[in-house]
């Protein structure tokens, strides 16, 4: 069972930058693999990108390569996203979501969630 905390969504101007946290309760944080999605309004779910549960792969969406970066800390059971040059369409709400074993793209692959976090990106 793993439960999932998303923290440091804002408001942000095109061109800034944030850091999105998602913290983790469990004892086999270690052996999962995990993701970013995001929601826009009217639209669905879709994938950002995901990394392994050694942290040694990750993946991402052609809309965010190059310019988002994820990491994780699994002494401290934490998930990172780095988002950079951001853009009007990254406004949304992120998702952080975990499965165990290898990495996945599609949001159905995904068995534990976090409530979210808005991200604003002003023109």
């Amino acid at each position: 069972q793993v439960q999932l905390v998303e923290s440091g969504g804002g408001l942000v101007q095109a061109g800034g930058s944030l850091r999105l946290s998602c913290a983790a309760s469990g004892r086999t944080f270690s052996k999962y693999a995990l993701g970013w999605f995001r929601q826009a309004p009217g639209k669905e779910r879709e994938f950002v990108g995901a990394i392994s549960a050694s942290g040694t792969f990750t993946t991402y969406a052609d809309s965010v390569k190059g310019r988002f970066t994820i990491s994780r800390d699994n002494a401290k059971n934490t998930l990172y996203l780095q988002m950079d040059s951001l853009k009007p369409e990254d406004t949304a709400v992120y998702y952080c979501a975990a499965r165990y074993g290898s990495t996945a793209s599609t949001s159905s692959e995904y068995g534990y969630w976090g409530q979210g976090t808005q991200v604003t990106v002003s023109s």
